[in-house]
């Protein structure tokens, strides 16, 4: 291997490839023969798969990677299929991508930024990744979507949940499938009304970096409307393990409800270190004190064990949910791996199988072809219902999860239950909205 980071995987096929016979691009056809980055030649394409493999978001990019193995699986022909068989669009076969058999190299973000830009560097100029994908860190995710503009290649991001990573720094080769800070301030808002009122002083505590600044000022604009105050907003490093020098100030602040912007290994030190201070046993302004976690997943909430019950936050899935597509996916995944998907597993198989499906309805791997497939384009049955990529910046508009740590969980794995599902018409704004301001998408970037 070119760089120790790095595992190619070749998948077995099964069945036989298409011929190249492929029909003429139906979509993209005024510069689909024109020379791009890592165009394929011999009969298999590359994807890098580039996660935390180390870090403090490692746990997500682990099942990550468990789910990009399966989505690969599928794709060559292998395996039950999962939601290719659900998807709305019925372009992929089981027979690779146009033709092409799917190999993949993997990298370790470290969930640092130039870690993450070395490793898709050596990955599309060393291993010919033609689309790079991956990621837990909004950090990352910004820092790799600019090098994939530069580099000529499609980025389907994965968890990055920053305003910022469809706002403004937005690029037309990258695009999004996770929610971001404003969904989860405008889902969790009415649940926060409702169940804790509207006269509440919230201290916030927020992971200093792009995802932390964007989810701290989302959730702040929506609990400011209800007519909370908030008392205090202080920035945490991404490399903190102890918090308890930023937890002892919020006991004297005069705060009923600490809003944790933190994800990861963050939130799980963060809130084990809030309840060892007793904050959820305190009675404040004359209310029970409540803590809220904005962004949720459930590796963290088996992470924060019993400290995560009675807690509030967002997730983009959960693997309770009844669709078919959930359903499916879920299926596959426990009976490859014997237990069942996080959101972060959920996401990056949803942004292989889009990437795939859409260089199948293109006709081609340019990615400028790839992009004007993706852009627009509305479908159904990968899990929270219709679900439309906006062509305005790239993001994805789906139902989105308020979730709460489950007071009598029946297993590891059944620790949150879903408290509401808000609609996608609840959580979708003009693209002009202040939060996602300045940057511009530019113009796609096919590379050679």
């Amino acid at each position: 291997m070119s760089n120790s980071n790095f595992t190619r995987r070749g998948v077995i096929k099964s069945g036989a490839i298409a011929g190249a016979g492929v029909a003429l691009p139906t979509i993209f056809t005024a510069s689909s023969a024109a020379a791009y980055t890592n165009e394929p030649t011999g009969g298999s394409v590359t994807f890098g798969f580039n996660v935390p493999q180390t870090g403090p978001y490692a746990d997500e990019g682990a099942d990550e990677l468990r789910a990009y193995e399966l989505a690969v699986e599928h794709l060559n022909g292998n395996g039950d299929g999962g939601m290719m068989n659900t998807f709305s669009s019925k372009s992929l076969k089981g027979n690779g991508i146009l033709g092409n058999k799917v190999e993949f190299v993997t990298g370790d973000t470290q969930t640092k930024s130039d870690a993450a830009r070395a490793s898709a560097k050596s990955m599309i100029e060393k291993d010919g990744a033609i689309m790079i994908t991956g990621g837990s860190s909004s950090g990352v995710a910004v820092a790799v979507q600019g090098l994939c503009q530069e580099a000529g290649v499609i980025f389907m991001a994965g968890l990055t949940h920053s305003n910022d990573t469809t706002g403004k720094d937005k690029k037309a080769n990258g695009f999004r499938h996770f929610f971001n800070a404003y969904m989860s301030a405008a889902a969790l808002a009415p649940v926060l009304s409702k169940l804790y009122g509207n006269d509440r002083k919230a201290y916030h505590l927020t992971a200093d970096y792009t995802w932390g600044w964007t989810q701290e000022e989302s959730i702040k604009a929506a609990s400011e409307a209800l007519g909370w105050e908030t008392i205090n907003a202080v920035k945490t490093p991404l490399a903190q393990t102890d918090f308890s020098s930023y937890i002892a100030p919020v006991l004297n602040s005069g705060a009923d409800v600490l809003v944790l912007n933190h994800y990861g290994g963050n939130m799980v030190n963060s809130l084990t270190n809030a309840v060892q201070f007793g904050l959820r046993e305190k009675v404040v302004n004359g209310k029970n004190f409540e803590i809220v976690v904005p962004l949720f997943s459930r590796l963290m909430a088996r992470g924060a064990g019993e400290n995560i019950k009675g807690i509030l936050g967002s997730t983009n899935w959960h693997w309770s949910l009844q669709d078919e597509g959930s359903k499916a996916f879920v299926k596959s995944f426990g009976t490859k791996y014997g237990f069942p998907p996080s959101q972060a597993a959920h996401t990056v198989y949803c942004q292989t199988l889009l990437y795939a499906d859409a260089a199948e309805r293109a006709g081609t791997f340019n990615p400028c072809g790839i992009g004007e497939a993706l852009e627009g384009f509305e479908f159904d049955g990968l899990g929270n219902g219709k679900t439309l990529y906006r062509a305005d910046d790239h993001q994805c508009f789906k139902d989105v999860l308020v979730v709460r740590g489950k007071e009598n969980p029946t297993s590891e794995f059944d620790i949150l239950e879903v408290v509401e599902v808000t609609p996608a018409e609840q959580v979708t704004y003009a693209p002009d909205h202040p939060m996602f301001a300045g940057g511009a998408l530019g113009n796609c970037n096919p590379g050679a």
